[in-house]
C-alpha cells in the first residue's frame, strides 16, 4: 500500500520577511532588490525536493485589516511599514511562484496562519500535514497528523519537537502566548509576565482558565516575586483573555477553495526562464536551459542543490537574523580593536583569501574574521590592482597575527581549514587550535545527503545564498586572482565566508551533540585528522622524473604495437579512441554480438561491456590493454613531471576528507588512491616513488582488513578462528567450502575461496561470481550456500544488517560513523538492494577507514613527539609510507607496526605487513 504524501502548507509571509532580513542585499544590474526573491523561492526548491509529488501551497497574507484588528484596534499597530526594497520584490515572487505551478492562497479578512491552520485542520483528518514556517506561533497547529518544517534552518518540529522547544504540549502553546504577549503582533499579554514566568505558571497549574482559577495559589508557588505575580495577573485579566483570542490560529476559516483543489499545475518552463533571467539568477537560468535540451520527458528539476539526511531535529535557529554587519580594516587602529575582539573570543571564524587553490604556491592576500553571527570582517594586505587603496603592511599584519593563530588554547573555526593551515605555512604561520570545521561537521553528519562546500551547506541549513567567486572575479580565461578584485566586492565576499562558517556551527554543532556517536568521530578522528593531513601534504613523495620519462616512452612503443594488432584484427585502421568507429567495427563488420545499447540506443563500447567481450573475442582485449596503457600515460607518467613542485621537487597531492561516503579518504593532483598495482605497469610507476638520498622508503598495510572487521562484526566463530590461528584465511575458506584439508587445496581452490571472501563482502551474486570465475551459475551459486553453512554467522549478520538499515535508514561503522541509505526502501528493486549491498559492506569499509585514520594520527604523534629522523608521506587504501633514515628504521618499523595493530580491539589481530626499499614498489 502506498503512503499518502503530505500536504505541504507553505507561510510565504513568514518566509518573505524572513529572507528579506536574513539574506544581504542583491540587485540585479539594473537595481532591482532581489535577495527576498531568491530566499524565498529557494525555499519552495528546496520543499519540491524534499517531499516529491507532495501537494504545496503558497499563502500569503492579504493586504487590508483582519478580525483580530476588529477585535484590538492596537493589533500590529507597532509594525513599520513594509520595506520599498521588500515591496517590490512581493509581485515577482507572486509571478515566479505562479509559473512554478504552485497554489498560491490569499484570502481578505484573515491571516495567513488562519488560512494555513483551516487547511491544516480539514487535511489533517485524512493524511499528514507538513506546515512550512519561521513562526513560534504555529506550534500550537502541532498535533499527531500536523508537522512544522523550518527550511531556513533545517529543521522539524512534530510534538515532542515543541515540548523539548518550549517545555510545554502544542496545546498549551495559546496560553504560553497569551501570558507573554508578543511585542512583534502588538499582542498585551501580561503586563510584567516574561517567557519564564508564563512557563513555569503553565507547568504549576495549567492553561490560562485554570490558572485564573487558582489566582490564590500563584502567591505560594516557587517564583521569583509570587506575590506580585499573581497582583499583575488579576489586575490584566481583561488584558490575558483578549490575547489569548488574538493568540489563537482560526481553523474554521470559510474558504473557496478545498485541500483537492491543491494540487500543482505543470510548471510554465517558459515564464520560469523569462523571471529567472530577468532577475538574473544565472543557476536557475542554466538549470531550466539544461532541462530544456535534455531528451528526457520527465519534468525538468527545478531544486537546485542536494538535500540530505534526518540529522538532528532541534537544531536552534541561527543566533543572527538581520542586516549583516561587514566591515573592511584598513587602518591600524581598526586592526587594533579586532586583534581584542579576537583575543578575547571563546572561539573565532577564520578564513584565507589567496591567490591559488595550489596550497604550496598560494599567497595570502586577505584574512576574514566573525566573532559573532552577523558581525565579520576583511583584512586585505596584498590587492595590488591598478589605484587599489592603501592596505596595512603584510609583513606588519602577519607579524601580529601569528601568536595569535599559533596559540593553541585560541579555538579557530573554518571550512576546509585544512587548506589554511597549508597556505599559512607559506608565510612562516603554523595555524594551532584548530577547533571545528563546519565542512567535517557537515561530512560526518551525513556524508551522502549533499556536498559540503560552504555555499551548499548554506542555502541547505540557513536559506542563504551565498556570493559566489564567479561573481566577482568572472569566470575562464579572464578570471580574476583575488588580489585583482576590488576591494568594494572583495570586502563583503570574503567577510560573509567567516559570518556563514560561524552560522552554519551553530546549526550543525547542534546537531552533532545530539548524537554522541558521532560526536565521537568528529572530536577523535576527523578534526584530529587535519593536522596530519597538512603534515603529509607538506611533506610530499620524491618521484624520478628521469624514469617517468622512460616509463612514457616504453607505453608509447606498447601502445603503437597494440594498434598495429587492432588494425590487424579490424581488417583495417580506424580510431581506437572513437566509440562510434570501434562500435561499427566489433559489431558490423566483425558481426559480434552487442550485449549492451547506450541510452540513445547505439552498441555499448563501454569498459565493462569490452571486459565480457574479451573472454570470447582477441580484439576487445587488445582494446582494453591499449585503454589502460593509455590512461597510464595521460594520467600518471605524462603528468606527474608535471605535477613537481619547482621549489621542493616533490609532488605534492591533496587529501580529501569529506568527499567518499564510507569514510576513506580520496586524493587528487595527483590521485593516488587509483595507480594500479595488479599490472606490471602500474608497479613500474611506484618504482618511480623513490627515496630521497639518505632515506629508505617504508611501507606499512593491513592485512586482509575488511575480512577481519567481517570476523568481528557478524562474530562468526569459523571466521574467528582462522583469524587467530594465524591460518592463510582464502585457503581456510577453500578448506570449509570444497571440503578438502588444509593441506590439500589447490592453487585454483584457492583462488575461488578469495574471490568468494571478497565478493560477499562486497555483495556479488551468483551470477557475477559465475562470470568472475568462468563457471556456471548453479556452480557459483553452490559454492556461496557452502560458504554460508560453513560460516553460518556471516549470513546472519546480512540478514540482520538488511533488516536494521531498512529500519533505521542507515548503518554504522564500528566507532559510530554512520553512512545513510536513501534507497533502503525503494520501490525499484534494483535500487533498493543496491542500497543493501552497501548496507553490508559500508560497515566494513567505513570501519577500515576509521581504523587507518586513527593509526595515521598516533603514528603522527609518535613522529612528532619522538623527534625521529622519519616522516609519513603518503597514505593508499589500507598503506602507510614513510621515508626514514636508515638508522632509524628499526625503532620506526616497531613502533609504526604496533600503532597500526592497536588502532582498534578486534576479536581478531590485525596483521600490518611492513617492507622497505629503495622505492614504494620495493617496499610495498
Amino acid at each position: 500500500m502506498t503512503a499518502i504524501k503530505p500536504l505541504v502548507l507553505v507561510d510565504g509571509s513568514s518566509y518573505l520577511y524572513r529572507a528579506f532580513h536574513a539574506l544581504p542585499p542583491l540587485n540585479t544590474s539594473a537595481g532591482q532588490p532581489t535577495g527576498a526573491i531568491k530566499g524565498v523561492i529557494n525555499m519552495l526548491r528546496r520543499l519540491q525536493k524534499d517531499y516529491p509529488g507532495s501537494p504545496i501551497a503558497v499563502v500569503f497574507d492579504a493586504k487590508g485589516k483582519t478580525f483580530r484588528d476588529d477585535m484590538y484596534s492596537e493589533y500590529k499597530a507597532q509594525r513599520p511599514p513594509m520595506p520599498d526594497d521588500l515591496r517590490s520584490q512581493v509581485e515577482p515572487i507572486n509571478a515566479i511562484v505562479d509559473a512554478m505551478g504552485l497554489p498560491r492562497l490569499v484570502i481578505e479578512g484573515v491571516e495567513a496562519d488562519d488560512v494555513i491552520g483551516t487547511l491544516a485542520a480539514q487535511a489533517g483528518k485524512e493524511r499528514p500535514v507538513l506546515v512550512s514556517t519561521g513562526d513560534k506561533d504555529m506550534a500550537q497547529l502541532v498535533n499527531d497528523h500536523v508537522t512544522l518544517v523550518n527550511t531556513m534552518t533545517d529543521t522539524v518540529m512534530d510534538i515532542a519537537g515543541v515540548n523539548e522547544k518550549f517545555g510545554i504540549p502544542p496545546e498549551l502553546i495559546i496560553d504560553f502566548l497569551a501570558l507573554m504577549g508578543d511585542k512583534v503582533d502588538n499582542i498585551p499579554g501580561v503586563a510584567g509576565v516574561g517567557e519564564k514566568t508564563a512557563l513555569a505558571l503553565i507547568l504549576a497549574l495549567g492553561g490560562l482558565h485554570e490558572i485564573y482559577e487558582n489566582l490564590d495559589k500563584v502567591p505560594e508557588l516557587p517564583i521569583r516575586g509570587a506575590k506580585g505575580v499573581a497582583k499583575k495577573l488579576a489586575d490584566s485579566r481583561e488584558q490575558a483573555f483578549l490575547s489569548y483570542k488574538l493568540a489563537t490560529i482560526k481553523c474554521d476559516v470559510p474558504l473557496d477553495v478545498t485541500v483537492p483543489d491543491l494540487l500543482p499545475s505543470a510548471p510554465d518552463n517558459e515564464r520560469l526562464l523569462s523571471l529567472f533571467t530577468e532577475f538574473e539568477f544565472k543557476t536557475w537560468v542554466q538549470e531550466l536551459s539544461r532541462s530544456a535540451r535534455a531528451e528526457s520527458l520527465e519534468q525538468p528539476d527545478l531544486l537546485g542543490g542536494d538535500v540530505g539526511g534526518d540529522a538532528a531535529s532541534d537544531a536552534p535557529e541561527p543566533a543572527f537574523s538581520g542586516e549583516p554587519d561587514y566591515q573592511l580594516i584598513l587602518t591600524q587602529p581598526h586592526f587594533d580593536e579586532w586583534l581584542q575582539k579576537l583575543n578575547a573570543a571563546t572561539l573565532f571564524a577564520f578564513d584565507t583569501e589567496t591567490t591559488s587553490l595550489n596550497y604550496m604556491q598560494a599567497r595570502v592576500v586577505g584574512v576574514s574574521f566573525a566573532v559573532q553571527a552577523g558581525q565579520a570582517a576583511y583584512l586585505p594586505f596584498a590587492h595590488d590592482y591598478l589605484d587599489a587603496p592603501d592596505q596595512l603592511d603584510e609583513a606588519a599584519v602577519l607579524a601580529a597575527l601569528k601568536p595569535l593563530l599559533e596559540d593553541a588554547s585560541k579555538r579557530k573555526l573554518g571550512q576546509n581549514l585544512k587548506y589554511d593551515a597549508n597556505v599559512l605555512l607559506n608565510h612562516g604561520i603554523t595555524l594551532r587550535g584548530i577547533a571545528e570545521d563546519t565542512m567535517l561537521e557537515s561530512y560526518v553528519l551525513d556524508s551522502v545527503g549533499s556536498r559540503h562546500d560552504m555555499d551548499t551547506l548554506a542555502t541547505k541549513h540557513l536559506g542563504h545564498s551565498t556570493i559566489h567567486f564567479e561573481d566577482i572575479a568572472g569566470k575562464g580565461a579572464k578570471q580574476l586572482t583575488f588580489n585583482q578584485v576590488a576591494l568594494e566586492q572583495a570586502g563583503p565576499y570574503a567577510a560573509e565566508d567567516a559570518d556563514i562558517t560561524l552560522r552554519l556551527h551553530h546549526v550543525l554543532s547542534t546537531q552533532l551533540k545530539a548524537s554522541p556517536s558521532l560526536m565521537a568521530v568528529y572530536r577523535d578522528i576527523e578534526l584530529p585528522l587535519v593536522p596530519v593531513l597538512s603534515r603529509i601534504e607538506r611533506n610530499g613523495a620524491f618521484v624520478s622524473r628521469e624514469l617517468l620519462g622512460k616509463q612514457s616512452h616504453e607505453l608509447g612503443l606498447k601502445m603503437q604495437a597494440l594498434e598495429k594488432e587492432a588494425y590487424e584484427l579490424a581488417g583495417g585502421e580506424f580510431n581506437l579512441a572513437s566509440p562510434k568507429q570501434l562500435g561499427e567495427i566489433l559489431f558490423e563488420r566483425l558481426s559480434i554480438p552487442v550485449i549492451k545499447k547506450t541510452p540513445k540506443g547505439a552498441p555499448s563500447t563501454a569498459e565493462e561491456v569490452l571486459a565480457e567481450l574479451a573472454h570470447d573475442y582477441p580484439l576487445p582485449k587488445v582494446i582494453l590493454e591499449h585503454r589502460g596503457m593509455a590512461k597510464l600515460k595521460s594520467t600518471y607518467t605524462d603528468k606527474l613531471p608535471l605535477l613537481i613542485d619547482p621549489a621542493t621537487g616533490r609532488i605534492h597531492t591533496s587529501y580529501h576528507q569529506a568527499v567518499t561516503a564510507t569514510g576513506r579518504l580520496s586524493s587528487s593532483d595527483p590521485n593516488l588512491q587509483n595507480i594500479p598495482i595488479r599490472s606490471a605497469e602500474g608497479r613500474r610507476i611506484r618504482q618511480a616513488f623513490v627515496a630521497p638520498p639518505g632515506y629508505v622508503i617504508l611501507a606499512a598495510d593491513y592485512s586482509q582488513i575488511e575480512l577481519r572487521i567481517m570476523a568481528h562484526l557478524s562474530g562468526d566463530s569459523g571466521l574467528i578462528d582462522a583469524f587467530s590461528r594465524g591460518e592463510d584465511i582464502h585457503k581456510a575458506t577453500a578448506a570449509e567450502v570444497f571440503g578438502v584439508g588444509l593441506e590439500n587445496v589447490s592453487d585454483e581452490q584457492r583462488r575461488n575461496a578469495k574471490a568468494i571472501n571478497f565478493g560477499l563482502i562486497y555483495g556479488m551474486s551468483a551470477f557475477g561470481l559465475a562470470r568472475q570465475l568462468q563457471i556456471g551459475r548453479k556452480e557459483a551459486q553452490a559454492y556461496i550456500d557452502l560458504y554460508f553453512e560453513r560460516y553460518p554467522g556471516v549470513l546472519r549478520y546480512m540478514d540482520e544488517t538488511r533488516v536494521l538499515a531498512s529500519e533505521k535508514g542507515y548503518v554504522e561503522t564500528l566507532f559510530g560513523r554512520r553512512l545513510y541509505l536513501p534507497e533502503i526502501n525503494a520501490s525499484n528493486g534494483m535500487r533498493r538492494q543496491a542500497a543493501e549491498r552497501t548496507a553490508i559492506n559500508a560497515p566494513m569499509q567505513g570501519t577500515a577507514a576509521d581504523i587507518i585514520k586513527r593509526a595515521m594520527i598516533s603514528v603522527d604523534r609518535y613522529l612528532s613527539d619522538s623527534g625521529i629522523d622519519a616522516r609519513m608521506i603518503m597514505q593508499v587504501h589500507d598503506e602507510l609510507v614513510l621515508e626514514v633514515a636508515p638508522a632509524a628504521l628499526d625503532t620506526v618499523r616497531k613502533e609504526v607496526v604496533a600503532r597500526m595493530m592497536a588502532a582498534a580491539a578486534l576479536s581478531v589481530p590485525l596483521e600490518v605487513g611492513v617492507g622497505t626499499g629503495d622505492n614504494w614498489d620495493e617496499a610495498h
